[in-house]
């Protein structure tokens, strides 16, 4: 065990925030902590970072254990170079790289051989730091550095760039690259995959995977969460839960969780209204009156259960649409933007958008996916290039950097300002829908938090009755539950939907089809981001089997040189059949990684079940007793088919 929190109460005033938080981290867990904006997670963290005081309870960690810890959005800030940054996390090895070189210099010298003892001693030193400086690494820092650099997107930067004149998100970038590269025994991350693209996100989360130490993670990027943690603990009304699995799981045991909770909630009920009946009516009968006391003191000493409590209040809402647009809402034709003729930004962009359908704009950042929205509003002059729009066409246009939002407004007057002609009471409403209720409406913009400036935009956008939504990263700033209104509400929207976004479970969710941008046009993929991803995988072995065709191709080719042997010739013949065989050991190896997830799912989903049936209030209601075995049933004959096609996979 790395770490253990018990009973941790931290206040803010007489407010808790949290009140008896319980976690213990092991050797190489991957846990992910979630709740609600507002929860307590990032304070959970300053609190075991030692960066926050604390009231109550106790944290255990051994002397041994190093911790790591990177705040929500910190960036760094340095006078160095980024070489120079990442080379001083590695300041004990260089000093001791330094230290070898003097040493050998020592040993180079005629007189320090005239002492024999001393020339023996320092050879013995020698040998000793140097086997120090390899176990720890010495001889593959600049490798890792350079490794993680491009892994973090800073693979085309010179190592001499101040990190003075990096962007703010970048700095960001570069802190995390930092901490990855002191490697201690327990990360703790806070929303780590702000500010990375999609390339660059799943650069993280394979290296995550395979990171020796424990990592203790939020985030509201549900893809990420369900790739990286085996681990959940919620911290829900202040106090903290623990549920095994990713995040899909947890939310899959939240829900059977609260149903059994209600249930027996209710069964109680049931009994309390029997008996409290039965007083009502025995009390005053002599007959029966000693039965009705005894049943008045068992309802006295009962142990009444709690109404289990659903999820937190939600914001709830809906984008309707005031007219319907024409069938052709959008056409862009051979559209390019640049900041200056030298560097064009993208040129030769070109797509339609059809009423109703639902489409993703990808792309790495700074490819100038945001200006192209931004083009696309009239905000912004294009080059060349001609945008269509349809007839009837409303546009809803939903800025992630909140530009549209002024500061010195409340959060009342901003509606009121967009909507003059609204009455109080029906935008009241609306915000009451996105949680601001009572005094809150009254808060200036400008101390809003991010979630809270979301809110406000998404509560505009919905008054504004668009038939096409332009979306720029909608999902920034919102909590997973937030989240997943946001997605509800877009799911039953019947106008046009055009979105960037890096949330890779919410293209998965929304997307019918994905244009990715780069500097010199566009690529079109139906389906969402798993679909995507399928294809790319798709076109890049059939490019690297095309590339090593022509590569045999020039070397064995029977035309180009008549004199080659027989065995030689049909060295190009037996090619495509080596190819086709590559193409099958991948398939084979896709098919059986699936089914392994498949099996581990069954076997969790089997132990579940049958530890529910030994449950007593389950074991003496036959027919959920009934249902439960029929379900493990089902999964096990499931369990067997898997291990079936694996086996028959592993014996080809």
């Amino acid at each position: 065990m790395l770490l253990q929190v018990s009973g941790i109460i931290k206040r803010f005033g007489v407010d808790p925030i949290l009140d008896g938080v319980n976690l213990q981290i092991l050797e190489r867990e991957r846990i992910g902590l979630v709740g609600v904006n507002g929860a307590g997670k990032s304070t959970l963290l300053k609190i075991v970072a030692g960066e926050m005081s604390y009231d109550g309870g106790q944290i255990f960690k051994s002397k041994e254990t190093t911790l790591g810890y990177l705040a929500q959005n910190s960036g760094l800030q340095s006078d160095r170079s980024i070489w120079e940054e990442m080379m001083n996390v590695f300041a004990h090895l260089t000093q001791a790289e330094a230290e070898l070189r003097q040493m050998e210099q020592d040993i180079a010298d005629p007189a320090q051989m005239e002492d024999e003892k001393k020339y023996a001693d320092l050879l013995e030193r020698y040998a000793k730091r140097s086997d120090w400086f390899k176990d720890h690494g010495g001889y593959e820092m600049e490798t890792r550095i350079r490794s993680i650099l491009h892994g973090m997107g800073f693979g085309e930067f010179s190592p001499n760039t101040p990190i003075a004149t990096l962007s703010g998100g970048q700095k960001t970038r570069l802190a995390l690259a930092r901490i990855l590269l002191q490697a201690p025994d327990l990360l703790m991350l806070d929303e780590p995959t702000n500010y990375l693209d999609i390339a660059t996100l799943t650069w993280l989360e394979d290296y995550l995977r395979g990171y020796s130490g424990a990592l203790l993670v939020v985030s509201h990027d549900r893809y990420f969460l369900d790739r990286l943690v085996t681990t959940i603990v919620e911290i829900e009304r202040h106090r903290s839960k623990k549920y095994t699995g990713n995040y899909s799981r947890y939310m899959e045991l939240k829900a059977a969780e609260y149903e059994s909770q209600m249930k027996q909630y209710e069964k109680q009920q049931d009994e309390i209204s029997k008996m409290e009946e039965f007083v009502q009516k025995n009390i005053v009968r002599a007959s029966t009156t000693k039965r009705a006391q005894s049943r008045r003191k068992a309802l006295d000493k009962m142990d009444r259960l709690d109404k289990p409590m659903g999820d937190l209040k939600k914001a709830h809402f809906s984008f309707e649409t005031a007219v319907m647009s024409g069938k052709e809402v959008l056409r862009v034709d051979q559209l390019s933007v640049a900041y200056d003729e030298a560097s064009p930004l993208f040129r030769n962009v070109s797509f339609d958008l059809r009423r109703g359908e639902t489409v993703a704009l990808i792309g790495p950042n700074g490819i100038g996916k945001s200006t192209l929205l931004k083009c696309l509003t009239g905000s912004l002059r294009p080059v060349s290039g001609e945008i269509q729009w349809g007839t009837k066409v409303q546009i809803g246009y939903y800025d992630q950097e909140q530009t549209g939002l002024n500061p010195s407004n409340t959060v009342l007057e901003e509606l009121w300002s967009a909507y003059p002609g609204m009455e109080e009471a029906r935008i009241r409403t609306v915000l009451g829908n996105f949680l601001f209720s009572g005094d809150d409406v009254l808060k200036k913009i400008s101390s809003l938090s991010g979630g809270e400036k979301a809110r406000v935009s998404l509560s505009k956008l919905m008054l504004k009755e668009a038939n096409m939504l332009i979306l720029d990263e909608p999902t920034n700033h919102l909590d997973l539950f937030a989240k997943e209104v946001l997605e509800a509400a877009l799911m039953d929207y019947e106008g046009t939907l055009l979105f960037i976004s890096h949330d890779r479970y919410f293209l998965n969710k929304m997307a019918e089809r994905i244009v990715e941008l780069h500097p010199g046009g566009t690529e079109h993929y139906l389906g969402n981001y798993d679909d995507y991803v399928e294809k790319k995988q798709e076109l890049e072995d059939i490019a690297r089997e095309a590339a090593e065709a022509r590569q045999a191709s020039s070397k064995n080719s029977p035309k180009s040189d008549p004199s080659l042997s027989a065995t030689e010739k049909s060295g190009a013949a037996s090619f495509e059949a080596d190819k086709q065989a590559k193409r099958e050991e991948r398939n084979r190896q896709r098919k059986q990684e699936a089914l392994e997830q498949q099996i581990a799912k069954l076997e969790t989903e089997i132990t579940e079940l049958e530890a529910q049936m030994a449950l007593p209030e389950i074991y003496q209601d036959y027919m959920k007793l009934q249902e439960l075995q029929e379900s493990a049933e089902d999964h096990k004959l499931q369990l067997a088919k898997a291990y079936e096609e694996w086996e028959e996979l592993a014996l080809e």
